[in-house]
C-alpha cells in the first residue's frame, strides 16, 4: 500500500513526458505551428486549387470561330416578360438593356406588317438577317412576309403560330436553307411558361460573304 503513492507519481511523469513527445512531433518544434498536423491529415494530391475559369469568345461563345466566320448568339423572348437579345462579333445589337426589342419579330423593332415589308423587300444580295421573337410573332405576319423569309431561307415561317417561339439567321439571295433556325411551338401541353413556349438559344459562326461571289 506505501507503493501507490510513488507508483502514481512515475506514472503522472511518464504521461506528461509522452503527451509532450508526441505534441513536439505534431507540432514539428518550436516555431514550426502546425504544418505537421495538417501533412497529417492530407495527402500529397489533395490541395485545393481554384478551377480556371472557362475562357469565353465573342458573344460569349465556348470556342472562337475560324477566320472569315462571325460569331454570334441569340436568344428569343421568354414569355411577354424578358426581352430578346442579338450578339454579333461580341457587339450587343438588340437587347432590353439597350431598350431597342419589342413584342413581335425583333429585327429592328419591326412589328408592323406594312413597315416590316419595306424593311425586307430592299436588301441587298449577302445581307444578313437576325430574327429573334418575343411574345407573339406571327399574328401580324400575312403570306407575304412568310414567303419573303421562306426565301431568306427560312424553314418555319410559313408554320410560325400564335405566340411560337422562333430564332432565325437568314440571308437576302442564299440558294440553301439556313442552317441557323429554332421554333417551338406553343401548346398548353408542353409549353415551359403559362401561354408561352421556352426561350430559344441559338449560337455559332456565319461564314463572311466572299467579295468576288
Amino acid at each position: 500500500m506505501r507503493l501507490a503513492g510513488p507508483l502514481r507519481i512515475v506514472a503522472l511523469v511518464v504521461t506528461v513526458g509522452l503527451t509532450w513527445i508526441i505534441v513536439s512531433i505534431l507540432l514539428g518544434g518550436p516555431g514550426s505551428g502546425f504544418p505537421r498536423i495538417q501533412q497529417l491529415f492530407t495527402s500529397p494530391g489533395s490541395s485545393v486549387t481554384a478551377e480556371p475559369r472557362a475562357r469565353k469568345y465573342k458573344c460569349g461563345l465556348p470556342q472562337p470561330c475560324p477566320e472569315e466566320h462571325l460569331a454570334f448568339r441569340m436568344v428569343s423572348g421568354a414569355a411577354n416578360v424578358i426581352g430578346p437579345k442579338i450578339c454579333l462579333e461580341d457587339k450587343m445589337l438588340m437587347s432590353s438593356v439597350k431598350d431597342n426589342v419589342g413584342r413581335g419579330l425583333n429585327i429592328a423593332l419591326v412589328n408592323d406588317v406594312n413597315d416590316l415589308l419595306k424593311f425586307i423587300r430592299p436588301l441587298h444580295e449577302g445581307t444578313l438577317v437576325f430574327v429573334a421573337s418575343y411574345d407573339d410573332p406571327a399574328t401580324k405576319m400575312n403570306e407575304e412576309t412568310r414567303k419573303l423569309f421562306s426565301e431568306l431561307g427560312s424553314r418555319n415561317a410559313k408554320e410560325l403560330a400564335f405566340r411560337d417561339s422562333w430564332v432565325f439567321v437568314g440571308a437576302k439571295g442564299v440558294q440553301n436553307k439556313s442552317p441557323f433556325e429554332q421554333h417551338v411551338k406553343n401548346s398548353k401541353h408542353t409549353n415551359k411558361y403559362e401561354g408561352w413556349p421556352e426561350a430559344l438559344e441559338m449560337e455559332g459562326c456565319i461564314p463572311r460573304r466572299s467579295s468576288a461571289s
